[in-house]
C-alpha cells in the first residue's frame, strides 16, 4: 500500500502557471491518493511559482513544496535533476508521479539512479488492485497494453497526457515551503539564449486541437483529369488548418514519399505521421482524407472519439466499419466547398466583433 505521493510539476512557458498536462497528472495523483488513503505532496519548479501554487491550494495536498529562481526558470537537465531530487528528499516519498512533458521526461529518469528506485515513462493510468499499484502503458508501437507493477520504491511514474481527467478546483492561497537549492558551477554550463519556433500560422501539429485532419497519399496521386495537383492540394489543406486551427496528420505512404522522388507536400514531414512508427493523437473529432484505412495506421486513431473519412472508394477500409461516416467523394470537391463555407462564417463572425466593438 502506497502510504505518501509526491506530485512533481513545472512552470510553463509564460512562466506563471502550469502545462496542461500537469494539472492531468495531478488529477490521477489526487484520486489515487483518496482511494490509498496515502499523504499528497506537491512539488513545484519554477522562476516564480506563487500563482501556480494558489491554483493548486485546494487540492487536498498535505504540504506545498517548492524550488524556485532565475536558474530553474528554464528547462536545463542539470538543474532540473538537482531539483527533483532535493524535492522528493524533503518529502520522501514512495510513489512520484509527474507529467510526461519534454522537460521531465529529460530530467526525472535520472532520479531512479540517485533515489535507488524505478522510473516508467508514457504510463497511461494507474490503479490500486487488491492494495497493490498497477500501471498500464502501451507497448510494440502502440499496439498492445500492458500491466506491470513495482517492488522497489520509490517509484517515479511519468504519465502521458490525455490519459486522465485534469483536476479542476478553486484557487486560494497557498502555503508554500521553499527549499533551498544551490546549484555547482558545472550545472550552469547549459543556458538558454533564445526560443525559435514557427509562426502561428505556420505551425501544423496542434495537441490541443478539436479536430485531427489526416492527409494520405492520394491528395498527390493522379486526379480525375489524369494528372496530380499537389500545389492545389497543399493550398486546399493549409487554407483548411487555417480556417478550422485543426491539427495535421499525415499517414506513413505520404511522409514516406519525400524519399521516393514523387510529388509531395511540402509542409508534410515524419513528425505529422499516425499510425505504424507514428504518433496516436487524442483529439475530439477526427477526419481522414484520401487514406485507405489500413490497419497500421487505423492504430494511430484509437483515441480519436468521432471517426470521419473522405474517400472516393466505397469499399476502402475506412468504410469496414473503422469509421463513423464515410463520405464516398472527391476530396478536392469536397474540401472546397468546405473551405468556402468557414471563409463565410469566419468572416461573418469578425462582422460581429467589429459591431460589438
Amino acid at each position: 500500500m502506497t502510504k505518501s505521493i509526491l506530485f512533481l510539476a513545472h512552470i510553463d512557458e509564460s512562466g506563471k502557471s502550469l502545462p496542461k498536462p500537469a494539472y492531468e497528472a495531478l488529477g490521477a495523483a489526487v484520486d489515487l491518493a483518496q482511494q490509498s488513503g496515502a499523504t499528497l505532496t506537491i512539488g513545484l519548479i519554477g522562476g516564480e511559482i506563487q500563482q501556480a501554487a494558489d491554483s493548486l491550494a485546494n487540492a487536498g495536498a498535505a504540504r506545498i513544496l517548492a524550488i524556485s529562481g532565475p536558474d530553474f526558470a528554464t528547462p536545463r537537465f542539470a538543474s532540473d535533476a538537482l531539483a527533483a531530487e532535493a524535492l522528493c528528499c524533503a518529502a520522501n516519498p514512495e510513489l512520484i508521479l509527474a507529467p510526461a512533458t519534454s522537460r521531465f521526461l529529460r530530467a526525472l529518469p535520472v532520479l531512479a539512479h540517485r533515489l535507488q528506485g524505478r522510473v516508467d515513462t508514457h504510463v497511461s493510468s494507474l490503479r490500486l488492485e487488491n492494495g497493490a499499484l498497477t500501471a498500464t502503458r502501451w507497448f510494440y508501437r502502440q499496439r498492445l497494453e500492458g500491466t506491470f507493477q513495482r517492488q522497489e520504491r520509490p517509484w517515479i511514474v511519468l504519465l502521458d497526457s490525455g490519459c486522465h481527467e485534469p483536476w479542476c478546483g478553486a484557487s486560494g492561497h497557498a502555503n508554500v515551503a521553499e527549499i533551498p537549492v544551490t546549484l555547482p558551477p558545472e550545472a550552469r554550463r547549459t543556458t538558454v539564449t533564445g526560443i525559435r519556433s514557427p509562426k502561428s500560422d505556420a505551425q501544423t501539429i496542434r495537441p490541443d486541437a478539436n479536430l485531427l485532419f489526416v492527409a494520405g497519399a492520394g491528395w498527390t496521386k493522379k486526379q480525375s483529369d489524369g494528372k496530380p495537383h499537389p500545389h492545389e492540394a497543399e493550398k486546399l489543406i493549409l487554407d483548411f488548418l487555417r480556417l478550422s486551427s485543426a491539427s495535421l496528420g499525415g499517414s506513413k505512404s505520404l511522409v514516406d514519399q519525400s524519399g521516393e522522388n514523387q510529388a509531395v507536400l511540402g509542409f508534410m514531414t515524419h513528425l505529422n505521421q499516425v499510425g505504424q512508427t507514428g504518433a496516436t493523437p487524442r483529439h475530439p473529432k477526427g477526419l481522414s482524407t484520401c487514406c485507405h484505412g489500413e490497419e497500421p495506421h487505423v492504430v494511430g486513431w484509437r483515441f480519436i472519439n468521432e471517426r470521419r473519412a473522405i474517400n472516393l472508394d466505397p469499399n476502402c477500409g475506412w468504410a469496414r466499419g473503422k469509421a463513423d461516416v464515410l463520405y464516398v467523394a472527391d476530396a478536392f470537391e469536397v474540401m472546397t466547398k468546405l473551405n468556402a463555407l468557414l471563409s463565410e462564417l469566419t468572416a461573418k463572425e469578425e462582422k460581429t466583433v467589429a459591431a460589438s466593438d
